[in-house]
């Protein structure tokens, strides 16, 4: 296997990774926390994906997805395996593995080939990194305090 074609495989794992995690907040402020507007801009979000997707080819992501031969595809961490902490908790996760996801995709993109490609590609996972900081701190800011009131009060 090539780099490019490496390189290629995690962008295509991330892009999924991005899009879960997105899902997964989404689904919190969809039928959880019944927020329209909210759902709206992280539907949004996600389906700017769509672009970044397109900005690689579709077709190529697919052709270089190897999930047989992934070697944590079969593994989960204990703590995956339970989400005692919480909604809050859950949804804290879902925020830093949509960022760190981003963070990928931003990097490798970078260096997938000298044309502009990848720079805008780079740019735009820059772009929904950064929004995905400032949906987590519109979300959960404030100060511990206000935190813990907010959680009591929809407890």
């Amino acid at each position: 296997m090539s780099k490019k074609q490496q390189i290629y495989r995690v962008l295509d794992a991330n892009l999924n990774r991005l899009r879960e995690a997105l899902r997964v907040i989404e689904e919190y402020y969809r039928f959880i926390d019944e927020r329209p507007a909210v759902c709206r801009r992280l539907k949004k979000l996600r389906h700017a994906l769509v672009d970044m997707e397109g900005a690689l080819g579709r077709s190529e992501l697919l052709d270089n997805r190897d999930t047989a031969g992934d070697c944590f595809a079969d593994r989960n961490r204990p703590e995956e395996l339970v989400r005692s902490r919480g909604l809050s908790a859950l949804l804290a996760a879902n925020f830093k593995r949509g960022q760190e996801a981003c963070r990928v995709i931003e990097e490798y993109a970078k260096v997938i080939g000298g044309d502009l490609a990848g720079a805008r590609l780079s740019e735009k996972a820059k772009t929904a990194r950064f929004a995905l900081y400032a949906f987590e701190k519109e979300l959960f800011g404030g100060t511990r305090e206000k935190r813990t009131q907010k959680r009591r009060r929809r407890a």
